[in-house]
């Protein structure tokens, strides 16, 4: 899908995590003899997370915002569509928005086991917290691209979500988990030995919608919308604008009984 931005410089970063501290500082061990055992697991949880970096605000204003709403201020202010088409959707109801790291695979029949797939294991090893593991099979409705194990694994690495431009199984697993997860089916197949790692963090399509490295994708019940990296906080921004007008009508359209002048008074439909 050819797609023109103005070129802008990217000076947005990803925070990590940092690790939870041990607490054993002599003041801290000092408190733990002087509180109750709940009350010290308290002021330790505090301190670790006025001990974290800022969030990326983008990253969280757009999880705030809806899915719809960022795909109309995308159309509005660029004339661009930056949704995934209409059979990406949930396993279970999800919101979520995060950085994007991606990964693509292409067929190639081969007797080389998991080792040619070794790479987009690695991305999710590689992954910082908070982002959204982006996989993307060619011609892949009928396979699997994730399931239950590598779910866990994104999991457990603290990743936001995963979208995956295949189908998906394990779904007992990943219901389980409570991982969000967006696909475009649902099969018992594996790409093992169907599939070749191509490369990870690279530019991909992803059911329609182009996706580089560490644009912001968003996704709730309506679908998954990709946010260009250089353009996010002038989508963000207009997306709040028409959120605000929407929810803003919603109260005059129950009191007056006319959608139609709620659309004249507003401009938002």
């Amino acid at each position: 899908m050819g797609t023109c931005w103005p070129k802008r410089e990217d000076k947005s970063t990803v925070a990590r995590p940092a690790s939870p501290p041990k607490c054993d500082t002599f003041a801290t061990m000092k408190l733990r003899l002087l509180l109750p055992p709940t009350a010290a697991l308290v002021l330790c949880a505090a301190a670790w997370l006025y001990a974290q970096p800022a969030a990326d605000p983008l990253v969280e204003g757009l999880r705030l915002v809806e899915v719809a709403s960022v795909a109309d201020a995308a159309e509005q202010l660029y004339g661009q569509r930056i949704y995934m088409s209409h059979d990406m959707r949930p396993i279970l109801t999800a919101k979520f928005a995060g950085p994007a790291v991606t990964v693509l695979l292409k067929k190639e029949e081969h007797h080389e086991g998991a080792a040619a797939s070794q790479g987009m294991l690695d991305a999710i090893d590689a992954a910082p917290a908070g982002s959204v593991y982006v996989i993307v099979l060619e011609d892949g409705l009928d396979i699997a691209g994730i399931g239950g194990l590598m779910s866990t694994a994104m999991k457990y690495r603290g990743l936001a979500g995963a979208v995956v431009d295949a189908s998906v199984r394990d779904l007992p697993q990943i219901k389980r988990l409570q991982f969000p997860v967006f696909s475009r089916g649902i099969v018992p197949s594996t790409s093992i030995d169907h599939y070749r790692f191509a490369g990870a963090n690279i530019q991909v399509t992803c059911a329609g919608a182009r996706v580089n490295p560490n644009d912001i994708i968003v996704a709730d019940e309506d679908g998954v919308a990709v946010v260009p990296r250089a353009h996010a906080a002038e989508i963000l921004k207009k997306a709040q604008e028409l959120d605000n007008t929407e929810h803003g009508m919603v109260p005059f359209i129950e009191k007056f009984r006319s959608i139609r002048d709620a659309v004249a008074k507003f401009g938002r439909i």
